[in-house]
């Protein structure tokens, strides 16, 4: 089985594994996030190391996957790993992106119509313009073009799952229209890309290497596993968002129980809403 060696990427992830592996030795730091993190970490070497890496210039669908995985598969493992609590933790001195990571600026980019359209742009630009065609022949744009597919994607991830702090603190259903919207696009592309012309045409018929499938069914799985592949590759992080969702639902309804027992033991008072900040506040209006 052929491979290849990427020196920048494994240089990279093995710079971030031992970070994030010294950050929390010693502390209380559940496992999981750990071993979801390393994970995300190993699906980079996946990417740039595997036989993926090694025909991802010789078939169209090849380097779909390596899309999909970068932009949906790596950031979600990486940002359940919290890398951004465990930073805040392990290093008081960064108590500086604390204070500055919920400043307008940063609530201004984490904005939910700007998220979108971190995740979606980067693919609509790589795929609908010349860039594409630029990153099969340069090796140090098709670097920097992974690497902003793992930021965006990364970016993404961390503000819609909350495990990090975030600028920002919207409602568990815009996260789920945000995930309607990546669906859309994600459908968009794979008609586009299914149903028009072939990209990169002079390159694909000089690399393609006399067996496997044709440039245009080649196209076609690539539009395949960009389409279905993205949607497939988001159902954990849909699952995980419904979950959360579910569980501040009944933390949230524990409060509330515990507030009126409080309220029944003091004996009458003001209406129970009234105390609570969250109804309080939408009440005093009415």
């Amino acid at each position: 089985m052929p491979l290849t060696f990427d020196a920048p990427a494994v240089i990279g992830v093995l710079a971030l594994g031992t970070l994030y592996v010294r950050a929390a030795h010693g502390r209380r730091w559940p496992p999981g996030r750990t071993t979801a993190f390393l994970l995300g970490l190993a699906t980079i070497l996946v990417v740039t190391c595997s036989p993926l890496a090694v025909y991802d210039t010789t078939f169209f669908w090849v380097r779909a996957v390596q899309t999909v995985t970068l932009l949906m598969i790596t950031p979600l493992l990486l940002a359940l790993g919290a890398p951004v609590r465990l930073l805040l933790d392990a290093f008081p001195r960064a108590a500086w992106l604390r204070r500055h990571g919920r400043g307008p600026l940063a609530r201004a980019l984490t904005f939910p119509p700007v998220v979108t359209a971190v995740l979606v742009a980067p693919v609509l630009v790589l795929y609908l313009t010349p860039l594409y065609d630029l990153t099969l022949r340069s090796p140090f744009v098709d670097g920097l073009v992974r690497l902003v597919l793992v930021l965006a994607g990364f970016t993404y991830f961390w503000t819609r799952l909350g495990l990090d702090p975030t600028p920002r603190e919207d409602p568990h259903l815009v996260s789920i229209w945000i995930a309607l919207t990546e669906v859309i696009f994600d459908g968009a592309l794979g008609l586009v890309l299914w149903l028009g012309p072939l990209l990169a045409p002079a390159h694909y018929a000089a690399a393609h290497p006399g067996r496997g499938p044709d440039p245009r069914t080649d196209q076609i799985i690539g539009a395949g596993v960009l389409w279905i592949g993205g949607d497939v590759a988001g159902l954990p992080f849909v699952v995980a968002l419904l979950v959360r969702w579910a569980r501040d639902d009944a933390r949230r309804a524990k409060q509330i129980d515990a507030h009126l027992d409080e309220e029944e033991t003091a004996g009458p008072s003001a209406l129970w809403w009234e105390s609570d900040p969250t109804l309080a506040e939408r009440f005093k209006h009415r």
